[in-house]
């Protein structure tokens, strides 16, 4: 017997989310659909109505060995969007190099609408195969937070980088206004760890990661993450140098260090000393408008202390998406 429903017109994996701008000045859903094994989770009520909350899932708790997931997303203009998970994005083994668990993101940031994408970090398995692409296009008044982070496995079995291949890519266009209807590439950003080809004089992955166990990128990009990246560019500019030496006289250093500290100098002296004793290393540079943040450390919760305290001490996040949108980082 045939069934009386249409069939659905969605493939396994694929899903779909639409924001607008309701007239009350609130971001509301049009569409949230999705296909095993992607899960689209939103809360009944908001709240926080700074932004639409949703949750990006995998039925199982993880993706198996071919799984492919593909989610495209439209935030329309003036709403707001934020996208978090449940926990860590597990990805489990594949019996062969050629069993590639995929996961592409394709994303359009309408004028002065923004996305925020702060999620658990993934956690590739031992000998697991995994590819990751996100392809964010904003219109020139849009704006996006992305964070994209690795661990090292599952610590507590003794996984160190133990995966066999991992790609993550992202992408951020604009629109090119020299060509109508052309695009412009402002960043792509590609990280390869592969068993097999680890970097140069490393006699493996484990080793080239020299001792970190995990590994993130943050992309800020837009007007209304702008405070933001200015910050974290302000920060690492403050860094000590390598090499650098300090030459006051012995009076002027005892001086200066009698001398009250601002809340700012006092709070960033105190971060700077527990980067250094976790051993916590980061950059940011400004690459055509976008603020690229790159930071390693031995753990994740170490990982996970460091940014979600950078994030919280500049304000911006809470107060343009709402407190929800660090639940992952907390």
């Amino acid at each position: 017997m045939e069934s009386p429903f249409p069939k659905s017109s969605s493939a396994p994996g694929e899903g779909r989310l639409v924001v607008k701008l309701l007239p009350n000045g609130t971001s509301d859903l049009e569409t949230i659909s999705y296909q095993y094994p992607l899960k689209l989770i939103t809360p009944s009520k908001a709240s926080e109505k700074e932004s639409v909350l949703v949750f990006l899932l995998s039925y199982g708790g993880g993706l198996i060995g071919g799984d492919s997931v593909h989610l495209s997303i439209d935030v329309q203009p003036n709403a707001r969007l934020t996208i978090v998970t449940q926990g860590h994005t597990k990805v489990f083994n594949s019996s062969s190099r050629d069993i590639i668990t995929r996961q592409t993101l394709a994303v359009q940031v309408a004028d002065g609408a923004a996305l925020c994408l702060l999620p658990d970090p993934v956690q590739p398995f031992e000998d697991s195969v995994y590819e990751q692409t996100q392809v964010f296009k904003l219109a020139m008044n849009g704006s996006l937070c992305l964070l994209d982070w690795v661990t090292q496995g599952r610590k507590a079995r003794g996984e160190n980088w133990s995966l066999t291949r991992w790609v993550g890519r992202n992408e951020v266009w604009v629109p090119d206004l020299a060509r109508a209807h052309g695009e412009r590439l402002l960043v792509r950003d590609t990280v390869i760890l592969d068993a097999e080809r680890p970097q140069s004089e490393m006699p493996g992955l484990r080793e080239s990661m020299s001792s970190m166990g995990i590994f993130g990128t943050l992309l800020l990009r837009g007007p209304l993450v702008k405070a933001l990246g200015e910050f974290f560019l302000a920060e690492f500019a403050a860094l000590p140098r390598l090499g650098a030496r300090d030459f006051r006289s012995d009076e002027a250093r005892q001086a200066a260090d009698v001398e009250e500290l601002s809340p700012l100098e006092k709070w960033r002296t105190e971060r700077i000393q527990t980067e250094k004793e976790k051993g916590l290393l980061w950059s940011a540079a400004n690459v055509r408008g976008c603020v690229v943040v790159k930071f390693g450390a031995p753990d994740v919760e170490a990982g996970r202390d460091w940014i979600g305290a950078m994030l919280m001490r500049q304000g911006s996040i809470a107060e343009i998406f709402g407190n929800q949108a660090l639940m992952c980082v907390r």
